[in-house]
């Protein structure tokens, strides 16, 4: 009972001066608005990532050329990976690897008579789909012929690419122009969305050994993608990898790899990593307004114990201790900093739920859980403890006769 009727008194005295209460949770709601909002971003961009990779499976191993550099600046990829490294990695593992995808890419202009857009294209082989699981709405992926053909010009495009250029009619069998040359087209992919480091939805396949050769005129690769047989020995496939690489590569002990190798669970961490950068500038940001809000009430609650000097005297003198003092003074301070935070969960929500729906053609979702929840009250309660101890110790430290006196 007696701490309800401290939050009673807590009320009645913010409804004795409400606009100015009112202005004093301006600064806590804006805050605590500014951390759902940014959670419930964060967690929902989180959580696609953390799915995507997984629909990728753990059996996963990707091979990158490592940077080239002049006076030890890095000025682009090295030239190493090529199509007879595949060939090596299958004959010296050929009971660790599954299958091996080859992948050259970039960006590129495609065009259907008047339509034309500005596209990812990926040259690859048919291991590329079956590694990946891109499964076809319409049509077909390529075949082992078409794969390693170096004159069969065929493509499948990504979702977004076949509306964009087709606007909903069959485009299997019709054919695009791309850097040039006629591509006939096979097939649509499926909406897959970003996936790894594609988005599937964006992207124009061709053949490999015909892309090196009309589209990209080079003969080394951008990536490989290894498909392992037993996800188990992930790590220990991952050093044979790089010994056979090394090997063809012709480098000599003491020299370093001119590739990089990572696994599913080594990219994860990068992108989790990143994930940490922006959640540190978001909740920066949003500590900012905390900051700014929690001044507030400190500001209102000294204003207060001065306005209320006198009545501080009369309760001291009919038997309240100095620690009643404090407590009612910081109860009033926390009952303003969670009415604040409520208000601004409420707001965090609504603009969570639309930034949803601004981005749903994105397939993105916003993620409002108890973590969100908790977290935000958790703050706000930080912050009017924090912002009320001082006003509230200067309140019990008075002295009773001195207040008593005071007009």
């Amino acid at each position: 009972m007696f701490y309800l009727r401290l939050i009673w008194t807590s009320l009645r005295s913010l409804d004795s001066h409400f606009l100015r209460s009112l202005l004093a949770t301006l600064g806590v709601l804006i805050g605590v608005s500014s951390v759902v909002a940014c959670m419930s971003i964060l967690e929902g961009a989180q959580k696609d990532i953390f799915e995507r990779f997984k629909s990728l499976g753990s059996n996963v191993l990707y091979v990158f050329p490592e940077s080239a550099r002049i006076e030890g600046r890095p000025v682009g990829r090295a030239q190493t990976l090529t199509l007879s490294d595949i060939d090596a990695l299958h004959r010296e593992l050929p009971d660790d690897i599954e299958q091996v995808a080859p992948e050259a890419f970039g960006v590129t202009n495609i065009k259907r008579f008047q339509r034309s857009g500005e596209f990812t294209i990926v040259a690859t082989t048919d291991t590329y789909f079956a590694i990946n699981a891109f499964k076809t709405q319409q049509g077909r992926t390529f075949s082992r012929g078409e794969s390693e053909s170096p004159d069969t010009a065929v493509a499948l495009l990504g979702a977004k690419v076949a509306d964009r250029l087709f606007s909903g009619s069959d485009p299997v069998g019709q054919t695009v122009k791309i850097g040039g040359n006629q591509y006939r087209v096979i097939g649509v992919l499926e909406k897959k969305g970003s996936l790894g480091f594609v988005n599937a939805d964006d992207t124009v396949f061709i053949p490999i050994k015909v892309g090196l050769k009309r589209y990209f005129n080079r003969t080394w690769l951008d990536r490989l993608t290894i498909a392992a047989k037993n996800p188990d020995r992930l790590s220990e496939l991952q050093k044979e990898v790089q010994k056979v690489l090394r090997k063809q590569h012709n480098i000599q002990p003491g020299q370093p790899d001119d590739f990089v190798t990572f696994n599913q669970e080594e990219a994860l961490q990068n992108v989790t990593g990143a994930m940490m950068v922006f959640k540190i500038v978001f909740y920066s940001i949003a500590g900012i307004s905390l900051v700014v809000g929690g001044i507030g009430i400190m500001n209102i609650m000294l204003v207060s114990v001065t306005e209320r000097t006198r009545e501080i005297g009369v309760r001291m003198a009919v038997g309240a201790r100095r620690g009643d003092i404090l407590l009612q003074f910081l109860v009033e301070s926390l009952v303003i900093s969670l009415i604040g935070g409520g208000m601004g969960l409420l707001l965090g929500v609504m603009f969570a739920d639309l930034m949803a729906n601004i981005l749903r053609q994105m397939n993105f979702k916003t993620v409002i859980n108890s973590t969100v929840i908790i977290t935000s009250l958790l703050t706000a309660t930080i912050v009017g403890v924090a912002s009320g101890i001082y006003p509230a110790w200067k309140a019990s430290r008075l002295d009773p006769v001195e207040a008593l006196r005071y007009e």
